[in-house]
Formats: C-alpha cells, structure tokens, sequence
C-alpha cells in the first residue's frame, strides 16, 4: 500500500499573497488574537492535515511594501498557544538561526515538544537582511556562507542539547531527595566561529527525543534534516532529498463559490505583486488540485506538500471542504492518529539518545 501524502498547511498572515488582508474575512485588529490562531489550526487540525507552519522574522511582514499588516506574534509563542488548542495536529514554527542564541532556540523547542506531547516541529530559517542585524542590535553576519555556517552550527547545538538529558535523567527519588540523576546529564562543550555552548540543556528531553526538523533544500546536510522543503516551480522538476522525507512547497489560489482563482488573484495584484518564490504553483478549482496532489503522491517524488494559500480565509474553506476529504477518500492521505507524536505520523523513527550509556540501535540523528 502506497505511503500516504503528507499535508502541511502555512499559517501565518492572512495569506500567501501580500495584499490578502484586503480579502480577509475578518477586521485587520482580529489578526493577532488568540482567537484566530486557535480558529485556524482548528479548521486544519478538523480537515485532517498533518501538520501547520508558522512563519517568523525579526522584521515584520512587508518590510519594504506597501502591502501587508506591520506586525505578527512571535511564531513559537503562537504555536505553544496553538498545540494547547489542539490534539493531534503537528505545529511547526518557523525559527531562524541568524543571530539567535542556540541554547533559548533548543529550549523553546523543546518546551514546545512538552507541550504537545510530541507534536512539535522546527522549520529553520536564516534571516540574511541587514535590517535583522540592526534589529537585534548585533554585527551583520558577513555573507551567505557564514549565514549557513550559522544555520548548521545552530542545529548541530539544538540537536545536542536535545540529547543532554537522557531518557530516564528525571527520577523523582522521594527516599534519596533526589529529583535528577546527575550522570545522565551530559555537557555538549561546542566551540564554533560564532559562538560557544556547554549544556546540558534546562529541560528535560522532550517527549519525541528529538523534534522533526523541516529545513528547505540546501540550507542544512543532509545529516542534520529530517524534511526537505523543495521548491520548483514544475512538477516534472521535483527530485527527492537526501533526506528521511521530501516535501513540496505549493502555493494555491482555488475557485471558491462565488469568485474564480483568477478573479481573486487579478483583484489582489492590483495592488501588490505575488512574489515568485520559485514554488509550484496552482490556481484553479479544488478537483483540479485534487489530480495534481494525488498526481504527486504517485510519481514518489515528494512525501508530503506544505500549501500556501493565497487568502486563509478564502482558501482554507475549500481546502478543508473539497480538497483534504477528497484526498482522504481516495486514500492519498491519511489524518493524523490520536496519541501519536509528529515523528509517528511522519513514519520516522524516534532517535536513540546519543550520550546513552546503552542506548539501542536506531536512528541518533
């Protein structure tokens, strides 16, 4: 039996487009609320989707238009909020590595995975504008190369610290008084370009060991990924990673009842451009992108797809609706199971602690 197509959904914002506060359905004060956050991964979590992705920058969205709403809530703060909305959703916040301290970045992660119960993910991002720097009050990091050396060394730390406590480091020994056992606990003592960490880490490993790391093609090895996001802007084009899985980035505008994708689109680009960013991109009704996803999942080149709608809440209706069921239906996809963790529904295995004394054979990434 074929391995079901994995559907990620992006989150942030009102849409794909700059211009999709101008559609939105609600008024542009409800955005940053806890209410809309919880509304949204709420219709996802209902329609079966595998998981969702928060955006995130330093800068706010539409930086440099004049388009867009000026601010956002951090990502890892909306999805701590989200996973305590929801039960079997994978919530996956964008990160960026650039400038960021490694150590909070592991820790936030890893109290996100508590949180969940093992939903959580990490999508890693780099933050190459000057304006970052500026922001947080740091030296401009000199280049792309160093951008990546950055992104690696980060994750490399984030992973370590994961492992600092192994499984059984709690013990709550009430006899001895004592809440940990010491020689479970283990210093990571990593020295980089930029920057130096020690451990261990201040929370205990979280319940998937190690979170899913989403990282797009050709920022991070291979070694250090779990899920490649690939752009290309054709099918025909799209190749499978070197990693565990491989999904496909793809911006959708849909028909919806009373406007056609195109009628949407025209109205927003009259007042911004939709960047190319490289990815596939359909826009059209929803049985159409029904073939083109189910057409995906048989080529075997992609394990999953992260959709970027043009109008959240013009899309997402469709979607959930005509789409997600449809798939679901057909037996392309397959919603997520109560109690399992986002590594379980991914199908990878949860790691073996590296610093484990006997820790069994599996995968240690």
């Amino acid at each position: 039996m074929p391995t079901p197509l994995h559907l990620a959904l992006e989150i942030d914002g009102d849409g794909a487009h700059p211009a999709a506060w101008r559609r939105a359905a609600h008024p542009p004060d409800a955005l940053l609320t806890p209410r809309r956050v919880r509304g949204i991964a709420t219709i996802a979590e209902n329609a079966g989707f595998t998981l969702v992705t928060l955006d995130d920058d330093m800068l706010p969205p539409g930086t440099g238009t004049a388009a867009g709403p000026v601010g956002r809530i951090g990502a890892v703060e909306r999805a701590a909020f989200a996973a305590a909305s929801t039960s079997v959703l994978g919530i996956a916040p964008v990160v960026s590595t650039s400038y960021a301290e490694p150590f909070h970045t592991s820790s936030q992660l890893a109290s996100l995975d508590h949180i969940s119960v093992g939903r959580a993910g990490w999508v890693v991002a780099i933050s190459p504008a000057p304006d970052t720097a500026r922001a947080w009050g740091r030296p401009p990091v000199d280049g792309p190369e160093a951008h990546l050396r950055e992104a690696n060394d980060s994750v490399r730390v984030a992973r370590d610290l994961w492992d600092s406590w192994e499984d059984d480091a709690v013990i709550r020994d009430v006899a001895s008084s004592r809440y940990l056992d010491r020689d479970r606990l283990h210093y990571i003592d990593f020295t980089g370009e930029t920057f130096a960490v020690k451990g261990p880490a201040i929370v205990p490993r979280s319940p998937q060991g190690q979170l899913v790391v989403f990282a797009p093609d050709g920022l991070l090895p291979a070694e250090q990924v779990d899920v490649t996001l690939v752009s290309r802007p054709d099918p025909a084009d799209l190749r499978r990673a070197d990693t565990p899985l491989t999904f496909a980035e793809v911006e959708v505008a849909l028909d919806t009842p009373s406007v056609a994708a195109a009628d949407r689109l025209a109205d927003l680009e009259r007042h911004a451009a939709w960047p190319d960013r490289g990815r596939l991109r359909y826009t059209g009704g929803a049985d159409g992108l029904v073939r083109l996803l189910t057409e995906l999942a048989a080529g075997g080149a992609v394990d999953g797809v992260r959709l970027h709608p043009l109008v959240l809440d013009e899309d997402l209706g469709v979607l959930s609706r005509l789409v997600s069921p449809a798939l679901s239906l057909a037996g392309v996809t397959a919603r997520p199971v109560p109690g399992a963790s986002l590594r379980t529904t991914l199908g990878l295995p949860r790691p073996a602690n590296r610093y484990a004394s006997a820790a069994p054979t599996g995968d240690a990434r």
